[in-house]
């Protein structure tokens, strides 16, 4: 399979198995913000599903160093990769890969992924289950710095999402561990909130997103950041929206979608344009 994709020109997208159906279980973020940018150049590509115990196997057989560690030094492997085989190029990280595809296919698609506009959001505070990608010295400073936000704002609160992951029932006991490794807990039920617990910690959430929807309130002819036009920073959110949507219960779902005058809800369908999975 992987040969003949090579042979046809389309870039392979390296993505985390989930239960299937996994194109409607799918909801890693990192991986949703590349197939995002995938669609926006509308760039031949086609998704290899990657078991989660099986990552850093994958990172090091296409000789991709991990990009992140834990704070005790030791790697943390994740996905995405793309593997183009026009160029023979191998990006293994969320960001550099839509620095990439902007490179690489400057006015396919819907255009430009990094449109020039001030993306000035702080998010401090909270607990954060995996380290974050490092945004200095990186293309496109004010995008990349607004990922970092963004990741931190909704990795605060993702104990939220977390007990709902949709595990592929082949690794799931694999994955399970490997999440409660990262949190530092012995039990699944550990990383469950409920009650009040959980109702603090929404309330801690929903004040996040409104820092962040500052940003999309300056522009009010659409539901994108630029208005009408859509660029990499949507897709950042709307990659993490994607997780919420799969994870979340179905009614706090519909809470997040009607925050701040339904603004994530727009957002989301806007996006649903680029949101094929392959």
């Amino acid at each position: 399979m992987l040969t003949t994709l090579a042979a046809s020109g389309a870039i392979i997208f390296y993505d985390i198995a989930m239960r299937p159906p996994r194109e409607q279980t799918c909801c890693s973020p990192n991986p949703w913000k590349t197939r995002f940018a995938l669609n926006f150049k509308r760039v031949p590509y086609s998704t290899t599903w990657v078991p989660l115990p099986d990552v850093p196997k994958i990172r090091r057989s296409l000789s991709v160093p991990a990009c992140r560690k834990f704070a005790d030094g030791t790697d943390f492997y994740t996905l995405p990769i793309i593997e183009d085989p026009t160029t023979g190029a191998v990006v293994g990280d969320s960001f550099d890969i839509a620095v990439y595809l902007q490179k690489t296919f400057p006015d396919s698609g819907a255009g430009n992924l990094f449109p020039p506009q001030t993306l000035e959001h702080e998010f401090k505070g909270g607990w954060l289950l995996v380290p974050l990608s490092e945004y200095r010295d990186k293309e496109y400073p004010e995008y990349a710095k607004f990922n970092a936000m963004v990741d931190a704002a909704f990795t605060a609160h993702v104990q939220l999402a977390a007990p709902n992951l949709p595990f592929d029932p082949e690794t799931e006991e694999a994955s399970r561990a490997e999440f409660m490794r990262r949190a530092g807990v012995q039990r699944w039920e550990d990383l469950i909130l409920v009650g009040e617990a959980r109702e603090t910690i929404k309330k801690s959430f929903r004040e996040a997103l409104g820092g962040l929807a500052k940003l999309f309130l300056r522009e009010t002819s659409g539901p994108f950041l630029l208005g009408t036009k859509a660029s990499y920073a949507d897709l950042i959110v709307g990659a993490w929206l994607q997780m919420m949507r799969v994870t979340l219960p179905e009614s706090e779902w519909e809470e997040l979608r009607g925050w701040e005058g339904g603004l994530f809800g727009r957002l989301h369908d806007a996006l649903d344009v680029y949101a094929e999975v392959k």
